[in-house]
């Protein structure tokens, strides 16, 4: 089985590599940088499992997972970010994305969440599901920005870090 672990820190890549390893003897694994490279490593070596960075340089992580799903749509994708669930999660599950995991979170729920995965399921850490189920029971009337497309919400985004 093939893992690729895209992310624009080497450390994190090294990181990743490690906890997996533990989690999965005997995967080989690549690496890739930014969204074209990601691209690239797919179409040379079939991979099991795409783990990939919600912030690289270039083009967003939603972006290249739109694309991955476009050409590889069986491929699973778990997203990993900085950014809180309730900020992403959604908008990446319904991309595509096999499951949403924050990077403060435990290693071992990576490796959980993978063996899941590779296994057929997808994963929602204990946190998600409690609010996606706090969601069914909010009224209709929810908040203004919940409504935007992920591209406008994502422009809402940039004009809040100038």
């Amino acid at each position: 089985m093939h893992i690729l672990i895209a992310d624009d820190h080497a450390v994190v890549r090294r990181g990743l590599k490690d906890i997996l390893t533990d989690a999965l003897p005997g995967a080989s694994f690549s690496e890739a940088g930014d969204g074209d490279e990601v691209l690239k490593q797919l179409g040379k070596i079939p991979a099991a499992l795409l783990v990939l960075d919600i912030n690289m340089p270039g083009r967003s992580g939603i972006d290249v997972l739109r694309d991955v799903k476009h050409s590889y749509p069986r491929l699973p994708v778990i997203i990993l970010s900085c950014h809180p669930e309730d900020q992403y999660a959604v908008r990446c599950l319904r991309a595509g994305a096999a499951a949403y995991i924050n990077k403060d979170s435990a290693p071992e729920e990576l490796a959980i969440a993978t063996k899941k995965i590779l296994s057929g399921g997808r994963y929602l850490s204990a946190s998600l599901a409690e609010k996606l189920i706090a969601n069914l029971d909010e009224p209709a009337d929810k908040p203004l920005h919940e409504s935007l497309s992920d591209r406008e919400h994502e422009v809402l985004v940039m004009l809040g870090l100038t």
